[in-house]
């Protein structure tokens, strides 16, 4: 039998790896029932994980009537406009809205704004305390980090930050229907919010990327109002809220376990791998959206009707043994690191190296700033958000110990990229400490 799991419970979040084998052993394929979406069935494996997201003819995103596979009849139309993006889209409709922003996310535009992003991190670092300590890492760095730099990106006012980091704890709040349902003023007041500055930006213009979204809407029509609503709201929450609890979940990861942050402190250009790998561990998002099965098939051998839905599960393809040595610790050399927590197929991951790089920047600056950095409390006093699909943490308490600031720059700045090759069965001669 399949084992019964809250996917919203602290023993889930706090040992993913525990609950993901149990997972696994009852099939690479398991029938399940999700918080807000329902009945599902779930892959526990890689392979079964890429086949969904790959296929996109079988696995779709939505119903031949346009329905949202991850929205429920009680859901009232605000949500839906909003749902009505980029990311719960099949094709054609799919490459026309990302080819619209997809200039903005390539690497060579990311790239450019690296020293910005450095900027504000290394800002953010050196206020941490300024409140006073123990300091909530979570709420005065991971959060507005990543709100921060897609605000910039955007073109979005930066005395509305606030507004938008108190939206962000808001939606984090999200657990169950009665959760939902309180959302919805939070939801109503950032719909016309940024109706009110995609308007001032057809009357005044602007920089950034709404400013693009109109230029387009004026030169062909290529998009929607709704849709740029829609998109401007995806790009704000999905570009900041999976990159805050990437940082926090790191920065926990090296706190609780010093050999980690020792062998990252010998060598600071060694950040680009640790990043994969947090990517990999820490495992944010933890499943993708809904899809519908459009005909009958077999996946991994279980066998899937016309009009059943499916999740990926990110976080168990990071953790399938078959792929990964010893999955269930951190290894910071892990080369090549096959992890797929961007996903694959067309809905890879728009914002994967803004990712990347933030979460990079947030570790150099905060370490640098305050290389011996402590938790203040015991880890088992750490706790998670109940939110079903993501892997936040609640709140971080951290302090400085002895700190003096140190120049994390003085390392190279190249930083290692993800190897998509399969890695090797025989262990490496050198890897870094583990959990």
């Amino acid at each position: 039998m399949t084992p019964r799991l809250d996917f919203t419970s602290e023993a889930f979040f706090r040992d993913p790896p525990k609950a993901i084998a149990a997972l696994r052993a009852s099939g690479p394929v398991i029938a399940t029932r999700f918080p807000l979406v329902g009945d599902v069935w779930v892959t526990t494996t890689h392979d079964a994980t890429a086949q969904v997201l790959k296929d996109g003819t079988t696995f779709t995103l939505r119903k031949g009537d346009g329905k949202v596979a991850g929205l429920r009849w009680w859901m009232p139309k605000l949500v839906t406009t909003i749902a009505n993006n980029m990311l719960t889209m099949d094709e054609p409709d799919h490459t026309r809205l990302r080819s619209i922003v997809d200039e903005a996310f390539r690497r060579r535009a990311i790239v450019a704004m690296e020293p910005r992003i450095r900027a504000i991190a290394d800002g953010l670092a050196n206020d941490l305390f300024a409140d006073g300590s123990p300091a909530d890492l979570v709420q005065r760095y991971a959060r507005i980090l990543p709100v921060s730099v897609i605000c910039e990106l955007l073109g979005l006012p930066a005395a509305d930050r606030p507004r938008f980091i108190a939206w962000a704890n808001k939606m984090s709040s999200l657990t169950n229907v009665v959760s939902f349902f309180r959302l919805l003023l939070a939801f109503r007041k950032m719909r016309a919010y940024l109706e009110q500055q995609l308007q001032v930006a057809r009357v005044q213009g602007g920089e950034g990327l709404i400013a693009e979204l109109v230029q387009v809407e004026r030169e062909g029509g290529l998009i929607t109002p709704d849709e740029m609503v829609s998109m401007v709201f995806l790009l704000l929450a999905a570009g900041s809220e999976t990159t805050t609890h990437l940082i926090s979940g790191s920065v926990y990861e090296l706190l609780r376990n010093p050999g980690l942050r020792d062998w990252l402190e010998q060598d600071r250009s060694r950040v680009g791998l640790a990043v994969e790998e947090f990517l990999r561990f820490v495992s944010p998002v933890q499943f993708s959206k809904p899809r519908y099965v459009r005909r009958d098939i077999e996946l991994a051998g279980v066998p899937l009707k016309q009009g059943d839905r499916v999740m990926v599960m990110l976080a168990a393809a990071n953790m399938d043994p078959a792929v990964h040595d010893q999955p269930e610790r951190p290894d910071l050399t892990r080369k090549p690191n096959r992890h797929i927590s961007f996903g694959t197929g067309i809905h890879f991951c728009l914002g994967h190296q803004l990712a990347r790089i933030e979460a990079a920047c947030a570790l150099e600056a905060l370490f640098a700033r305050w290389p011996k950095l402590g938790l203040a409390v015991d880890p088992a006093q750490i706790h998670w958000r109940k939110r079903p699909g993501m892997r936040a943490i609640a709140e971080l308490p951290v302090v400085a110990v002895d700190s003096q600031p140190v120049d994390f720059r003085d390392a190279t700045t190249s930083r290692s990229q993800p190897n998509t090759e399969r890695p090797s069965r025989s262990g490496e001669a050198s890897r870094s400490p583990a959990m």
